[in-house]
């Protein structure tokens, strides 16, 4: 019994002991094979994470928006601008109007006299460093150009041309790439003094802080301070999305601390330079603090002042808290603390720091880039690129695109189409008319500006681009024209017959064409009947011609288009789009020269090496002599035609050649004018086609003169090119005449296309010529 007592308890003990041994073994197991699990997790969650990281980053490039600039402005002694037109530029390129031009972007104007910093920049053919300069304006051009500092004479100084739009990668993430180089001392090193102390110790994750930012926020109640550092916030920014989960947090320390491992502090830091949110322009995301200097301050980052750092860097907390546009009060005094650790930190002393702290905001009142201020005419430019360029290099490659576009004639253009349909309303025209206004030069074919709507900035259907409207009688020059190459049937004094006419059309109807006035005229001289815009003489000339020669002729000034060879072709039941009309006297305004219209000039490279060029192209045409007749008859058109109200609205008489163009009820108003150097085509009519109550002279050409009021008007050139030459006749009689004779006028002809007989005047003059000396004498 006491052998068994005692064995007893032995036995129980070492059982207890075997369970707990057992027990212990197999939570060992069990903690082995879940760290086993974990392990094995793990390794394929770190590779994975390692390959986003490595993959991403190594071959990191930013899809690039293409920038497109307006043409630089070219100034020099005897340059035609206006002092309006020249603030306009310089504020559409984002010059700062400022007491004294201390820095580059800034102005200052007194009077007619400008002093000017132009900024660097990397033109088409080659970069200019800034220079400050000042220029003198007088009567309408520039007098005076020197130098700031030494007063030289300067004798050519180009502005660098506003950016007036961005085209957008399709993820719609507008920046400008900076080397951490180029980036401002105070800029790489207040970021880090705010936003990450310990940016140069730690490796992608700072416990420390963490722990410090909990303590903090828990004695605050709310969230007071962050532990994230840079190198989180980049990942955050370049590789996760903006959920708030434990797991989107596991993984953005794991890539933090990959991304530090692989790489040095430099290149995160310049990623981090070119990535941070920092604004929101419309769709457009606003990223990088080289291209939110631009957005907000219109000037390069190197450029930027320490108060205007400070607010950058301060956004990078929050770009919607303190967007100093939206809340400047907020933004203000984000700044102003961000200053204060500027100072803390020995970035700045303590009298630098007053001063930025006294200097208000100073953001631009509106965005400097970004969204196209000019929409109609960058649909030009992005229609003309796509023949060389696909959509996706556009959208992504960073192309610096150099165009036409003249800013202050461009707000001339849209100033003009406003006010005169507005003034058109007002008499009692449709309130909802529309319009549409292409201007270019007309030696170049430079598209200078476009307007697509009534309201300019409106963004969709372009009309001076897609309106195919009938055209009128501004399809008539091309019969006249095509008369004045059959020199030997045709000159500017050949009798017409304006009498009524009946055709058959295609379709087996008949078609009677009727004068405007209704009237019937009997024979009128050519150049009459092209000054009178007389339908009936227009078409029994063109029937005589043929339709189809017209038809090539418009083929020949540069527009294909599809146009049926019927009768009422030559009266202008021709569809065509104003920018195609344009074209059309683009070749007649430039002496016979077929000029293509252009709004691109160069393509660089995001770095600014160039792509291509696109030169000026001339395709002279045949008949240049009969085109130089031509543009004779249509200054008359002006003077004593259907255009000759047009000096009155110009207050000016200078020689302008022009059309006007009505269509049937009056549905479609039409005026196409030029000056030697500029020609324009102008639109006005109601977009369902409805009658509107327009006429050429009542609408249009009121659009024209409204621009062309604060341009400069230099008359157009009537000298007469080979073939061609002027001579004095007796219309009446049409006969050749002498400028003694009474009823003599001196017109230009086409060589032998001029009459062949002679005046009884000049047949008098002629035969005392050849009496005797000895006779001539004894008469006087």
């Amino acid at each position: 019994m006491k052998k068994t007592s005692k064995k007893r308890p032995v036995r129980r003990g070492r059982a207890k002991r075997s369970v707990r041994v057992s027990l212990w073994r197999r939570l060992w197991k069990v903690a082995m094979l879940g760290a086993g699990f974990a392990l094995g997790l793990s390794i394929p969650w770190l590779v994975w994470l390692n390959f986003q990281v490595t993959s991403e980053f190594e071959g990191r490039k930013w899809d690039l928006p293409s920038r497109v600039y307006a043409r630089p402005l070219s100034l020099y002694v005897g340059r035609e601008i206006s002092l309006v037109a020249l603030e306009h530029e310089l504020e559409i390129a984002g010059y700062r109007a400022v007491d004294g031009a201390d820095q580059p972007g800034t102005f200052h104007r007194s009077v007619n006299d400008f002093e000017i910093y132009r900024r660097p920049f990397n033109f088409d053919d080659g970069p200019e460093p800034a220079l400050r300069f000042r220029a003198r304006l007088s009567g309408g051009s520039v007098t005076g150009l020197v130098d700031a500092g030494s007063a030289a004479p300067l004798s050519l100084v180009r502005l660098d041309p506003a950016e007036i739009a961005s085209i957008f990668p399709l993820h719609d993430e507008d920046r400008t790439l900076i080397a951490i180089g180029d980036a401002p001392e105070l800029l790489v090193t207040g970021l880090q003094a705010v936003e990450d102390r310990q940016f140069k110790r730690h490796a992608g994750v700072d416990f420390r802080g963490i722990a410090r930012a909990l303590v903090a926020n828990v004695r605050a109640g709310k969230a007071v301070q962050g532990g994230s550092t840079l190198t989180q916030q980049l990942v955050k920014n370049y590789y996760l999305s903006d959920e708030r989960t434990l797991l989107r947090k596991i993984n953005e320390a794991g890539m933090a601390l990959l991304l530090e491992w692989h790489y040095d502090k430099s290149e995160i830091l310049e990623a981090y330079l070119n990535e941070v949110y920092l604004g929101q322009q419309g769709n457009h995301g606003i990223h990088g603090f080289a291209r939110a200097s631009e957005f907000y301050f219109a000037q390069p980052l190197q450029e930027l002042k320490p108060d205007q750092v400070a607010l950058l860097v301060g956004m990078v907390r929050g770009a919607s808290l303190y967007n100093p546009r939206r809340n400047p009060e907020r933004a203000l005094e984000r700044r102003n603390r961000v200053l204060d650790i500027f100072a803390e930190t020995g970035l700045l002393t303590v009298q630098e720091t007053s001063r930025a702290k006294s200097r208000p905001l100073a953001v631009t009142r509106s965005p400097g880039s970004g969204r196209s201020r000019f929409p109609a005419f960058v649909d030009l430019v992005r229609r003309q690129l796509r023949r060389d360029y696909h959509e996706e290099d556009l959208r992504n490659e960073g192309l610096r695109i150099f165009t036409t576009l003249a800013p202050s004639d461009q707000v001339a253009a849209e100033a003009a189409v406003s006010r005169e349909l507005q003034k058109l309303a007002e008499r009692g025209l449709p309130g909802d008319l529309q319009a549409a206004l292409v201007l270019a030069d007309v030696s170049s074919g430079e598209v200078r500006a476009l307007v697509g709507d009534r309201a300019p900035n409106q963004f969709g259907f372009n009309r001076a681009l897609d309106a195919r409207r009938q055209v009128g009688s501004v399809i008539k020059p091309l019969v006249y024209l095509v008369a004045l190459e059959h020199d030997s049937d045709y000159n500017l004094m050949t009798l017409l017959d304006d009498e009524s006419i009946s055709l058959r059309q295609p379709d087996g109807s008949i078609w009677s064409p009727k004068n405007y006035d209704g009237k019937v005229y009997g024979q009128v001289r050519l150049i009459d009947a092209l000054t009178a815009s007389l339908n009936l003489a227009t078409v029994r000339l063109g029937m005589r011609l043929g339709v189809q020669h017209v038809i090539t002729a418009l083929g020949q000034l540069g527009v294909e288009a599809d146009v049926l060879p019927v009768p009422s072709t030559l009266l202008g039941a021709v569809e065509l789009t104003p920018i195609e009309v344009a074209q059309v006297y683009q070749s007649l305004a430039a002496g016979g020269y077929s000029v293509p219209l252009r709004a691109v000039t160069a393509v660089q490279t995001a770095s600014g090496d160039l792509l291509q060029r696109y030169a000026l192209r001339l395709l002279p045409l045949e008949r240049r002599d009969a085109v130089a007749v031509l543009n004779y008859a249509l200054t008359q058109v002006v003077e004593t035609g259907t255009a000759r109200a047009l000096p009155g609205l110009l207050a000016s008489p200078v020689r302008i050649a022009g059309k006007t163009g009505t269509t049937n009820e009056r549905r479609d108003s039409w005026f196409v004018g030029y000056t030697r150097d500029l020609l324009a085509v102008t639109w006005v009519g109601l977009d369902d086609n409805r009658p509107a109550g327009v006429t050429g002279s009542n609408a249009a050409m009121r659009v024209w003169a409204e621009l062309f009021k604060g341009l400069p008007l230099n008359p157009v050139g009537l000298d007469m090119p080979e073939g061609a030459y002027w001579t004095w006749v007796e219309p009446d009689l049409n006969a050749l005449s002498d400028p003694v004779c009474a009823g003599a006028v001196q017109l230009p002809f086409v060589a032998e296309s001029e009459p062949s007989s002679e005046s009884p005047c000049l047949a008098r003059l002629e035969k005392r010529a050849q009496k005797p000396f000895w006779r001539k004498w004894f008469e006087r």
